[in-house]
């Protein structure tokens, strides 16, 4: 059987999340997504909060004693050169489908990666948001707006591009054309076609 690893960077309420689910329970290969946060924090010892600060792409310090008295380091820093360390491993270790994490810049020079980008209009994420985290529409419009804020900030601050490149991706895909389910059958058709 073939090694592969599938990116899919998303915009947040596209679906993204949803559709590498489908694909990686339909190909039988693993599934990455916020819990590489927790494996970060596991490694390198810090405390979660501060973790998820430094993955949003604060610039968090940190202290630690060492003989001389306390000192101060960059956690954001720090984190990211874990997630990237641990990024490497998941797709050397076996098939994958890793969702956002830059996991498509880090991942750029292997062969065996398909770079794709999941989007859809701002309306269609709104009422992806309100249904799924069940609230009220202006919740779900604040929420939208600063994920994509946040989202392109790191994404910027980690790689020095845009999220939503094409010269970055294989492919790009708007979710509503299709749906959710349709997408990730759309996307399992050219991985197929990718590395049969």
């Amino acid at each position: 059987m073939k090694h592969y690893v599938i990116t899919i960077g998303c915009e947040y309420g596209s679906g993204g999340p949803d559709i590498g689910k489908m694909i990686a329970s339909s190909l039988g290969i693993e599934y990455y997504d916020r819990d590489l946060v927790d494996k970060v924090v596991e490694e390198i010892g810090v405390d979660r909060d501060l973790v998820a600060k430094a993955d949003s792409g604060d610039n968090v310090k940190y202290m630690f004693e060492t003989k001389l008295g306390p000192r101060y380091a960059n956690l954001t820093n720090r984190v990211i050169y874990t997630q990237f360390d641990v990024i490497t491993k998941f797709a050397e270790k076996s098939s994958c489908v890793i969702i956002g994490r830059c996991s498509d810049y880090i991942l750029r020079d292997r062969k065996d990666c398909l770079n794709l980008f999941i989007y859809a209009p701002e309306e269609v994420r709104i009422q992806h948001v309100m249904e799924r985290r069940k609230m009220a529409r202006k919740e779900a419009e604040e929420l939208v707006k600063y994920n994509d804020e946040m989202l392109h900030a790191r994404y910027k601050y980690m790689t020095g591009t845009y999220r939503g490149d094409r010269r970055n991706r294989h492919m790009m895909i708007d979710s509503s054309v299709l749906g959710i389910e349709k997408t990730a059958k759309y996307i399992l058709q050219l991985i197929d076609l990718r590395f049969e």
